[in-house]
């Protein structure tokens, strides 16, 4: 069976799955129902050919995908802030009612309503965007100090002891890895996280139903493997591995120069690793499978078992971008 060309990701109590030109987010509510939504928009590889070029591809759409999983977060954590402001926003309400019983001068006509609901939902979208992008802003500012810059910068400490620069590379790029993997061990003993983590695996474990040629039913579903060599988490660790070779072949002995090419080179670094999950995914060589297993072996803290009311929003959230049973059998008479 070929590989299915979905990918997804977890968010607040749901997932989100992406499919060519859409993505859908299905989420668990708090009332237990299952919230999906369906959203278009234009894959940067289909404005131009140099969006698909090599290398530039994967810069673009490691941006991309970081866009749309924060703005698909943010939403799924709609759900419940307001889960937790239901009740003042009742007796808001009442409060108004009673009003408006006692006195007739404050009542608006439909119009009126509907021109303050319009000018109130584009003030929230505006809001909601500028909101997204700092967040992504800073995330990315974390990520690059994190696990790019705070690792250099203790290498360089070491310039003194260590005067070979492939040594000095190597070393800087365990610290990377060090950091990299403490980060993550802290992360996934939260709570929240940790059903974060769950319904990632409620994610890897459909594509992988689907890519082995079965239905979507939650028992098929829940007896897949929870571990996917596309995941953001492989991509993730490639980077840190990239980065080693990458950073050994380069050598400057003035160290905010040094920094300075740590941040310049994350694109190209980005751009390498995406090329590599984009060979894994789509080969099932002895190559491919060696090379993927580190990134396997991380994704054991990344990704846990999800329970079955959580594979169910994963199969409503593929059902919203892909018509599984017409691509089952397309692959059945390809």
């Amino acid at each position: 069976m070929g590989r299915v060309s979905i990918g997804g990701q977890a968010v607040i109590e749901g997932i989100m799955m992406k499919n060519d030109d859409k993505y859908a987010i299905a989420v668990r509510k708090p009332d237990k129902e299952i919230e999906v939504k369906l959203e278009s928009y234009t894959p940067w590889a289909k404005k131009g050919a140099i969006f698909r070029m090599p290398i530039v591809r994967g810069v673009f759409n490691f941006v991309e995908s970081l866009v749309i999983g924060m703005k698909t977060l943010m939403y799924s954590a709609e759900f419940y802030d307001e889960d937790e402001e239901v009740k003042p926003k009742k007796e808001k309400k009442s409060k108004k009612n009673k009003s408006d019983k006692n006195s007739t001068d404050g009542i608006e006509t439909v119009d009126e309503k509907a021109l303050e609901s319009d000018k109130d939902n584009k003030k929230k979208e505006t809001s909601d965007d500028a909101l997204m992008i700092g967040t992504v802003a800073f995330s990315l500012v974390l990520a690059i100090g994190l696990f790019m810059l705070l690792p250099a910068f203790i290498a360089s400490l070491l310039d003194g002891v260590i005067k070979n620069h492939f040594l000095l590379g190597l070393v800087e790029g365990v610290i990377r890895l060090i950091i990299f993997l403490i980060y993550v061990v802290l992360i996934s003993m939260m709570e929240d996280i940790k059903r974060t983590f769950m319904y990632h695996g409620a994610e890897h474990k459909c594509i992988n139903c689907l890519e082995s040629g079965k239905d979507l039913t939650v028992e098929n579903v829940m007896a897949s493997t929870r571990f996917h060599k596309r995941c953001g988490t492989s991509f993730l660790f490639i980077v840190m591995i990239v980065s080693i070779l990458v950073f050994m072949c380069i050598r400057t002995e003035t160290v905010w120069l040094r920094l300075g090419l740590r941040v310049l080179l994350v694109p190209v670094i980005a751009g390498i690793s995406y090329e590599f999950i984009r060979f894994a995914g789509r080969h099932d060589n002895w190559i491919a499978n060696v090379l993927s297993k580190p990134g396997l072996w991380v994704q054991k803290l990344t990704t846990k078992e999800p329970t079955p009311d959580m594979v169910e929003v994963a199969i409503m959230a593929v059902e919203g971008v892909l018509d599984w049973r017409a691509y089952l059998e397309e692959q059945k008479n390809a």
